[in-house]
């Protein structure tokens, strides 16, 4: 998964989880509405990668700029930056349930923007609408399960909510394949991610604010009522004395570290264990993103189509695919994660992504060194005043192949016959391109015809295989658990922000780093990044699988070794 987090849960407490909702539906209410939220977070930020295919059709002015693409991507991540920080604020004033129903509001206000969008900058503002809601739902909505769930299946809970992040994003490729030969195509993608925002916000009307938030603003009889709806009787007086004393508890920290942020971050720079803490949180967080996993998820068509699919429906569903497996490696995550090791299942992780990029590298390389050549009379004929002018005034034409049309900005119209014979380079034009498309051939403008498109494919999946299971979940894990406790909030809170930030860069980037550079380099140089995460995260991020917090701070405290000799567990678990 790209962003998000959630706890780890073992198969017992899938179980229980079952027993108990099944038994007190109205538990698996709180977490089925506010999970809609996660829903929303991967269908919103998967959503654009195919919608954009069509975007760049109605409006020129996108399709000519590699920057205005990524800017559309990416302003729903910075957005989200500001958003996470204005949910901090508001699930601490207003309450979980208002910061939902907020969410859902600029959900729903930023897809009807972007669908009736009359111009280019108004699909930008939609997804600045779009953004904020995706960072308040971001930490809000396992917020809210967690406060609202029983201690005994609430990693289950909330693990479900991460579940339903990357099903989100699943679902969005599905919508996008659906709607391709429909009048529109682009709106109604966008617009169709309206329907769950008004759902949700009629489906928490209904339901309570936390029990926590409401007994921390001594709301006490109302927390209590709720307690009472999600607990057996003689569970809630118990529940009530560990909700009074983990209140305590926050309060009292909060005293230690400070209120506000600047006073937060001395305190913690001074104390080794939390600093060595956020190197490895910030580093996990950092690395994550820049193995780069969201170019496949906000650009898997655009990606598709450079390595050789020019048809935006066979795009999408190829983008479908890379999608499923996202998701399915979240699942193989939460049953693997506490057997393997955190460490250990980021490293394997890392390698595999490094050899899996390493390999895609070399095959866009190939497929560009290979690309089919160009026909100087189809060049000159095949288009009345289509020729592209620098294709005609280059210097030594007969040297070009398809690759270097496409890279002076032409397009390639393929050989009718077979695509992979010499083709022409045309005006890089709508009217260009629909003379060649009339002529019952392939119209060319981010990709050549390549044999080695489907290898392509495949790597990308494999990819995504070796990513999501490690990489993709296990830097939220380890962000849960290396914290002391009383700067749990904090430390979580900078590693959340160093991620969105590191996101923002990569999605900002990626198809100006491929523009400039190449795919087979843009590959590269991610090999690159992963390849000194890999360094990064053996050097600095010990493992936490199944160590007590009193264990994880006494190894941070003498500083982590990764030559150094394993501690073992006694019985007590304590270090021997």
């Amino acid at each position: 998964m790209v962003e998000g987090g959630f706890p780890t849960a073992d198969k017992t407490e899938f179980l229980e989880c079952f027993r108990t909702t099944w038994k007190t539906p109205y538990i698996l209410r709180l977490a089925a509405t506010a999970g809609i939220g996660g829903l929303l977070f991967g269908y919103d930020t998967g959503v654009i990668s195919g919608a954009l295919l069509y975007i760049r059709d109605d409006f020129d002015s996108v399709d000519r700029n590699t920057w205005f693409q990524e800017l559309i991507v990416s302003m729903a991540v910075g957005a989200a930056i500001v958003g996470a920080a204005i949910g901090a604020w508001m699930n601490d004033s207003l309450g979980r349930k208002k910061s939902i129903l907020t969410a859902d509001a600029l959900f729903f206000v930023g897809a009807i923007v972007m669908a009736a969008a009359p111009a280019p900058w108004v699909i930008v503002l939609g997804r600045v609408f779009v953004g904020l809601g995706v960072g308040m739902a971001s930490m809000t909505a396992p917020l809210y399960i967690s406060e609202a769930s029983p201690a005994r299946i609430r990693g289950a809970l909330v693990s479900m909510n991460g579940l339903l992040i990357t099903f989100g994003q699943f679902l969005s490729y599905l919508i996008n394949l659906g709607f391709t030969q429909v009048p529109g195509t682009w709106r109604y993608m966008l617009g169709v991610a309206a329907v769950p925002p008004f759902v949700q916000f009629i489906l928490m009307l209904g339901l309570p604010e936390s029990p926590r938030w409401l007994y921390r603003m001594h709301k006490r009889e109302d927390a209590k009522e709720i307690l009472r709806k999600i607990y057996p009787a003689d569970e809630v007086e118990r529940e009530i004395s560990l909700l009074q004393a983990s209140i305590e508890a926050d309060e009292a920290n909060e005293e230690d570290i400070g209120h506000d942020i600047m006073s937060k971050i001395r305190n913690a720079m001074k104390n080794p264990v939390v600093r060595r803490a956020l190197y490895a949180g910030v580093t996990v967080q950092v690395v994550q993103q820049f193995v780069g996993i969201n170019t496949v998820l906000y650009y898997s068509p655009s990606i598709m189509q450079f390595a050789g699919f020019a048809s935006k429906v066979v795009a999408l569903g190829l983008s479908l695919v890379t999608s499923g497996l996202n998701c399915v490696g979240t699942v193989v995550s939460m049953c693997f994660v506490d057997r393997f090791g955190r460490r250990r299942l980021m490293l394997v992780s890392l390698v595999a992504i490094i050899i899996g990029l390493v390999a895609l590298s070399l095959v866009f390389y190939t497929s560009s060194k290979n690309a089919p050549r160009i026909d100087d009379f189809d060049s000159n004929h095949l288009a009345l005043n289509g020729s592209c002018s620098a294709y005609i005034t280059a210097p030594n034409p007969s040297s070009w192949n398809c690759m270097t049309c496409l890279k002076r900005d032409c397009g390639y119209c393929a050989n009718g016959v077979n695509q992979f014979r010499p083709g022409a380079c045309l005006a890089n034009e709508k009217e260009v391109g629909n003379v060649c498309k009339g002529r019952s051939r392939v119209w060319y403008d981010k990709g050549c015809p390549s044999k080695l498109g489907v290898l392509a494919v495949v790597l990308l999946g494999l990819y995504i295989i070796a990513y999501a299971p490690g990489m993709g979940t296990v830097p939220w894990i380890v962000n849960s658990e290396i914290y002391p406790l009383k700067y749990r909030g904090f430390g979580g809170g900078v590693a959340a922000m160093a991620n969105w930030s590191a996101n923002l860069i990569v999605s900002m980037t990626f198809l100006s780093l491929t523009e400039a550079l190449g795919s087979w380099a843009t590959f590269l140089l991610y090999a690159g990044f992963s390849f000194i995460g890999l360094i990064a995260i053996f050097l600095l991020v010990p493992e936490t699988k199944s160590l007590p917090l009193e264990q994880i701070e006494s190894m941070l405290a003498k500083g982590f070794k990764p030559f150094g000799r394993k501690e073992k567990k006694t019985d007590n678990g304590e270090a021997a």
